[in-house]
Parts: C-alpha cells; structure tokens; sequence
C-alpha cells in the first residue's frame, strides 16, 4: 500500500492555508476556488487550527453571524488532530473515523507538508484491492496474466 508520503506526492505540491485573522468570507472563497472542503489555518509558519464547511455551517451559518465580519480565529477548530508521514494508511483511516473527520494535516516535526481527505485515503485504499485481486487472479489462472 501507498505510504502517506506517496499519496502526498501524487496530489497538487502547493498547501493552500489560510490565516486565523482573515475573514470567513475570504476562507469560503478560498475553499471555492480550490474545490476543496477545509483548509489549514497557519500562523507564523506555525499550524494553528483547521477551518472547513462544517465549521463555517455549524459555527457561522447555524448562529446567524457574518461570514464578512468574523474572523476565521473565532469559528476554527483548534484541537487539530495530525498525521504525520510515518503513519499508515489505516491508521489515518481509523483516525478520521474515529474523530469525524474529513481532512487530516500531515506534519513533519512542526512543518506541515499537506493535507489528506477521506477520499484520498479511499482511493488509496480502492486502488490497493485491486491491485491484490489482479494478483491472487494471475495466480490463482496464470492465463489471465498474459492478456
């Protein structure tokens, strides 16, 4: 299976983040224009929460404040849970399960080097079945490995 450094390479190399004192509004934009569901919140070079459609939907939406006027600080989710390039791709896996998650930040000591989501890590795990199917197949009736 894919290591979660793999998975990292495969996807866009550049981290977009977002700062806790930009807007929500700036952050929804963001999110839009990447096509993306949550984005790291980063501070001095320093990860310092996440922000994702959850907590825009729950925190802003839900209360009846204004995307315009609150900071991304005041509706962020703080507790970030992290992986990092040693983890596998269970556990990352049992992680976001086990937490409700959809986004997980990958560190490397204290430096974020990207961004994981449930679906990266169901394809990951999709493409790892089939690749052992194709295997047990061409074992079970060598045959079929030849077309």
């Amino acid at each position: 299976m894919k290591t979660i450094a793999q998975i990292l390479e495969s996807k866009a190399h550049e981290i977009i983040t977002i700062r806790p004192s930009d807007s929500v509004l700036v952050a929804l934009e963001v999110l839009a224009a990447y096509n993306i569901g949550a984005l790291p919140v980063v501070e001095s070079g320093k990860l310092v929460g996440i922000f994702s459609e959850r907590d825009y939907a729950r925190k802003v939406a839900l209360k009846g404040l204004t995307s315009a006027v609150t900071e991304v600080s005041d509706i962020m989710t703080g507790n970030v849970h992290c992986a990092d390039l040693h983890h596998s791709v269970m556990d990352c896996m049992a992680l976001m399960i086990d937490k409700h998650i959809r986004h997980l930040p990958v560190m490397d000591k204290d430096q974020l080097v990207g961004m994981l989501s449930i679906g990266d890590l169901v394809k990951t795990i999709i493409e790892d079945q089939q690749f052992q199917i194709q295997q047990l197949e061409s074992y079970i009736n060598p045959a079929l490995s030849l077309h």
